[in-house]
Order: C-alpha cells, then structure tokens, then sequence
C-alpha cells in the first residue's frame, strides 16, 4: 500500500511540474495570453510542496520521482499533445517504473 501511496505522490508531484512548464511554454510559442503564468506559478509553487511530502531524502526522492516523472510525461504526450505511443516509450516508461520501485522499495537505513 506504501508503495501505491508514494506511486500516487509521485504522479501528482509530476504532473504539478509539467502543468508548470508546459503553461509558460504556451505564452512563449504558442503567443497564448500571459495570464498563463499565473497558473503556470502557482502550479510549480504546488509542485515544490509536493516535493516536501516525500520521505526519503531529496537525492534519492528525485531519483525515485524521476521514473515516475517519464511515465507521467509520456502520458502527457498521449492525452495532450495528442502523439500515439511507440513500443519503445511504454518500454522505457515500465523499465523506468520498476527503477523507481527499486528505489523506493529498499530497506529504511534510518
């Protein structure tokens, strides 16, 4: 259950970080309005937060979050920008998965 909590965390944190990229990359190419950056702000502000619930420390967290980070991205690219998945991302996004269990998974050294 740990594991699913912290999966779900980590999607979360992800796609607060994506949402607060991919707003200012729509002003800046796209010529949207700048009143994207607010929401732009606010969701990296919600992804810094997000980063302080995660319970292990930052390096290994952002090593963890980092395989999550790619399966969440490649979703992104599916639903958003609307790009049909190849073998190889549902590949790498599953070899990423399983490292980020790995990491998450070991033995508390505290």
């Amino acid at each position: 259950m740990e594991l699913l909590r912290l999966a779900i965390l980590f999607a979360v944190t992800a796609l607060a970080e994506i949402v607060g990229c991919y707003l200012p990359w729509l002003v800046l190419k796209q010529g949207k309005s700048l009143l994207l950056l607010v929401p732009a702000a606010m969701s990296l502000g919600l992804f810094a937060w997000l980063l302080t619930l995660h319970p292990s420390a930052a390096g290994r967290t952002y090593a963890a979050y980092g395989g999550m980070y790619i399966a969440v991205a490649l979703g992104w690219l599916r639903f958003v920008d609307g790009i049909a998945l190849t073998r190889w991302d549902l590949s790498g996004a599953a070899i990423a998965l399983v490292g980020m269990a790995v990491i998450v998974m070991q033995p508390s050294t505290t």
